[in-house]
């Protein structure tokens, strides 16, 4: 029997394919990163063929760098970027234009006009999502405008896809055209009780259904991988959009467990069950996964930028050659000197939900250096994230025990270490933080029997670190409350008067 199981990571900055075994060790790992676009301040791009050309090299050079064959790949799982939106011919799969990424901010105006026509009661009741630019639906309504391609997307000519679509639409044999319910579920565009597409709100962005593709389950195959990007035919068989993927690769299977992902941004997100539970508190209702036609739900919080406040140190400042350097250099200083930066060079996420929010660094002294900046930056990550786990709080009516924490920052003790302090709870890492893609690979193997079902899977996650706060309560008090004064500093800034 075949018992290797290949993720497929799609993400902002790179793409990945990791190799695991039927015991959910990864064999082999490779990514390439990609270009990102910024064609005015707030806009960001991808290169359609880019995000394709460097997924298909990834998962053919991890192959080879794993020395199976491909006669023992038992299944193939995709996981992706969120809400980034692509358009492309359906008969010859150009691209129209370049995809549009989840940070972009160029829609917020058809986001203020539907708030201003009165759907955002609708918007929040039906996709359980707050009206923002964040979300898929209004980026696709540009693009048909801007384009002026109506007319063609209502003859069918034309494909709408997240990446999870184009890179089915590509890879898997006779061009399915398809997404799963969790990144249907992240348009602002789909009903995620009655799990259908919402006509209310394709008519308000004059959307037609032609454009739009089929929604399938997370876990279930899909078509079979193109012969010729491997030699072999192979069961695509999982579809699920990353911070949905990480849930489950973190095996948070029961309600009330939570995990938060630390990539280009930061996702906490939270089982609840097959109920869709409602916040109050700036955070999203949204489809945790749907297996066998029946959907898990989940709370969720986003933060916009993390990891990319990293990079952007990396490669616009020039104060660090290596994101790893940024452990060291924090421990370097015994605080960041009054100095807090706040990062929201996109806008605020949740629980703010500020499209207008830009970035700003204060607190600045004659005394402030190189090291406070770095640390600053690693600390934001965490005040934001503590944000999310404060308001999913004060929705359940409960705090947390702990964090069940992965992505490529959570291998950055310093940054965990902080985190479990500012949130006075403990902070879990699992031995394989590469959840996302464990996720995607588990839905998969699920699918095709390589693991027979949930008890399973419950009993593949393993802990490797356990964090207890060291931090005092005033001190975390004082700490809280410069963060949350600096993010009003930040706030409304690109707001037009």
């Amino acid at each position: 029997m075949a018992k290797y199981v290949i993720a497929l990571d799609q993400g902002t900055t790179s793409s990945r394919a990791v190799v695991f075994d039927e015991h959910a060790q990864i064999v082999a790992m490779k990514s390439y990163e990609f270009e990102q676009i910024y064609p005015q301040p707030g806009w960001v791009e991808h290169d359609p063929t880019a995000i394709l050309n460097t997924q298909v090299d990834a998962l053919r050079e991890a192959v080879r760098i794993s020395g199976i064959s491909v006669e023992e790949i038992a299944a193939i799982g995709i996981t992706n970027q969120r809400e980034t939106t692509l358009l492309w011919d359906r008969e010859t799969g150009r691209p129209l234009h370049n995809a549009i990424v989840w940070q972009c901010r160029r829609t917020a105006p058809i986001v203020k006009k539907l708030c201003d026509d009165g759907y955002e009661p609708h918007i929040r009741r039906v996709t359980g999502l707050v009206p923002d630019a964040y979300f898929s639906g209004t980026k696709l309504s540009w693009l048909l405008d801007h384009l002026d391609v109506h007319d063609r997307a209502e003859r069918g000519e034309l494909c709408f896809g997240t990446v999870d679509s184009f890179l089915a639409w590509n890879l898997i044999a006779g061009r399915p055209h398809v997404t799963d319910a969790t990144n249907a579920s992240r348009t602002m565009l789909f009903d995620i009780e009655k799990n259908e597409w919402d006509d209310t709100l394709l008519d308000a962005l004059r959307i037609p259904r032609a454009v739009l593709p089929k929604v399938v389950d997370s876990s279930g195959v899909i078509g079979m991988l193109d012969p010729a990007i491997l030699g072999r035919a192979i069961p695509v068989a999982a579809i699920a959009g990353d911070q949905h993927s990480a849930l489950f690769g973190q095996g948070c299977f029961a309600p009330g467990m939570m995990k938060n992902t630390y990539g280009t941004g930061c996702f906490l997100l939270m089982n609840t069950g097959n109920r869709i539970a409602r916040s109050e508190n700036g955070l999203v209702s949204t489809i945790a996964w749907r297996i066998g036609g029946k959907c898990t739900y989940a709370l969720e919080g986003s933060v916009f930028v993390a990891g990319a406040a990293i990079q952007w140190l990396r490669d616009e400042m020039k104060l660090i050659e290596r994101a790893s350097e940024t452990e060291i250099i924090a421990n370097s200083i015994e605080d960041c000197g009054g100095v807090y930066l706040v990062p929201t060079f996109t806008g605020l996420g949740a629980p703010y939900w500020d499209m207008y929010s830009r970035g700003l660094i204060i607190g600045l002294t004659r005394g402030t250096g190189r090291a406070h900046i770095v640390r600053a930056a690693l600390e934001s990550i965490a005040y934001q994230s503590a944000d999310l786990v404060q308001a999913m709080a004060t929705d359940c009516g409960r705090r947390p025990a702990e964090l069940r924490v992965d992505g490529g920052a959570s291998a950055n003790q310093f940054l965990m270490q902080f985190q479990s302090d500012v949130l006075g709870c403990r902070v879990v890492r699992p031995a394989v933080i590469e959840t996302t893609a464990l996720g995607a690979a588990l839905m998969a193997g699920l699918a095709v029997g390589v693991w027979k079902d949930m008890d399973e899977l419950s009993r593949i996650w393993r802990m490797d670190l356990s964090l207890a706060p060291k931090m005092d309560d005033a001190k975390r008090e004082a700490s809280l409350k410069g963060w949350h004064r600096a993010v009003e500093r930040s706030m409304r800034w690109a707001q037009e008067d």
